[in-house]
């Protein structure tokens, strides 16, 4: 059965992977990014009946907005993936306080917000699913990548909570958690040296982690767990 699937992040690397992949299972998808050109972008990539829409998920008034559009343009959602996300590495004592919190509030409230706002159409549906995008740096920690780490191990801890308060109305949460995967976030780094480290010896592509955000939407009887997608990157951390 068709669900309306709302993607945020949704117009580049692993969310534009969800998105495709949604949409080749015969769901209605809702593209959202912060740049609307590359939102709807996406969205006529993916064939008619899809929508676009443009937000910027650390700001509470504009995700309220686009629940609004969604609820009029598409009804309630089935479906969320939370893949809108920023990295800025760098030593702790080098980061500006500014960025820490557009980091945060990207990464972490952003998801918090639009849960929130997901969370009162899949109550009226009885149910739904939630999938976040955490990194298996936020599972591990790596130097240089403190403040993005810490925003998605937080991650990690309000999935598994929200998963624990909401699981006896139908709607389950899970975290996907990915290494390293060849997305514009990753463009610039040394992927031959950083393969070295991989036990699968390569970086993944954004179909792969698709595929476990998939499989976890999917499971009728999985949540609040997290699914690292690494090529076995832990195992060596």
């Amino acid at each position: 059965m068709s669900k309306v699937c709302a993607v945020f992040g949704g117009s580049r690397g692993i969310g534009k992977a969800v998105s495709q992949l949604l949409a080749k299972k015969g769901h209605r998808v809702i593209v959202v990014a912060r740049n609307l050109e590359a939102a709807q972008s996406t969205a006529t990539s993916l064939g008619e009946d899809h929508l676009a829409l443009s937000c910027d998920v650390s700001k509470e008034h504009d995700v309220q907005e686009t629940f609004e559009k969604i609820q009029s343009s598409c009804g309630n959602i089935n479906y969320l993936v939370n893949a809108a996300g920023l990295n800025r590495d760098g030593l702790l004592l080098r980061t500006k306080t500014e960025d820490m919190v557009t980091l945060l509030h990207t990464n972490l409230l952003g998801a918090m917000l639009t849960c929130k706002s997901a969370l009162r159409g899949m109550l009226h549906n009885q149910g739904g699913a939630i999938v976040n995008i955490g990194s298996v740096v936020g599972l591990k920690g790596n130097a240089g990548q403190s403040v993005y780490s810490a925003s998605k191990a937080g991650l990690e801890g309000f999935t598994r909570s929200l998963a624990k308060e909401v699981a006896a109305r139908n709607i389950r949460v899970n975290l996907v958690a990915p290494g390293f995967i060849h997305t514009d976030m990753t463009a610039g780094m040394n992927v031959e040296e950083l393969s070295r480290n991989i036990p699968l010896g390569r970086f993944g592509e954004p179909q792969e982690v698709a595929q476990a955000v998939l499989f976890l939407l999917e499971s009728p009887y999985v949540t609040g767990q997290v699914l690292v997608v690494d090529g076995g990157l832990q195992l060596a951390m």
